[in-house]
């Protein structure tokens, strides 16, 4: 019995199992975010002095507003079932969805107009046409096109969640909710998208 009680008690000063594993995920979630979002900042070793600064202003703009858009979109799916105690949520997020999308597209034109800049003064898209045309026409073009989509989408889905308010729920209303969490999806489908082929770009030739 002695014992028994011994080992009971040494065994309770260790934390359990389940402790232990939430604290690792928890750790590794809180870990990987921050590296992932470390990641426009590592344009500053950049031997270029345009990437140093447009590549991390750009970069910290696109990463905020994919991030953004993603949770959004990812709410839509509740959301399109009826989901009624996230909808003051909703509302605010596509609204700073949109602003920060905006901010993300205008600082891609900053970047675009060295982008777009000559062979003779390093270009990058002037480079990639002849080196790697696929990547222009391919990656850039997607680029260039699929994130201009995400801010009219990111203002109607503002504008239809703030006027509708919580009436978009109602029956009558049910078209209306469903196109709107629809556009919500491809709003987070074009950010993702947009992300992934401005990496990919930058990746083969940066500014």
């Amino acid at each position: 019995m002695a014992l028994d009680s011994q080992v009971d008690s040494g065994s309770s000063q260790f934390p359990r199992q389940l402790d232990i594993a939430q604290v690792a995920v928890y750790g590794l979630s809180i870990l990987s975010a921050g590296i992932f979002l470390f990641l426009p900042f590592m344009n500053l070793l950049h031997p270029s002095p345009w990437q140093r600064w447009m590549g991390t202003i750009h970069g910290c703009g696109a990463l905020l507003a994919t991030v953004v858009a993603v949770y959004t979109g990812h709410l839509a799916f509740p959301l399109l079932r009826g989901v009624s105690n996230i909808l003051p949520q909703m509302r605010t997020l596509t609204f700073w969805s949109s602003v920060i999308t905006f901010l993300g597209i205008a600082t891609g034109n900053l970047a675009y107009m060295r982008y777009r800049a000559g062979l003779e003064f390093g270009g990058a898209r002037a480079w990639l046409k002849e080196n790697s045309p696929l990547t222009q026409y391919v990656l850039m073009e997607y680029h260039e096109f699929s994130v201009l989509f995400t801010l009219p989408l990111g203002v109607a889905c503002t504008w239809v969640l703030w006027k509708y308010g919580d009436s978009i729920l109602e029956k009558q209303n049910r078209p209306i909710l469903t196109a709107t969490c629809v556009a919500l999806m491809a709003m987070m489908f074009f950010s993702m998208g947009g992300l992934v082929t401005g990496l990919g770009v930058a990746k083969i030739h940066a500014l």
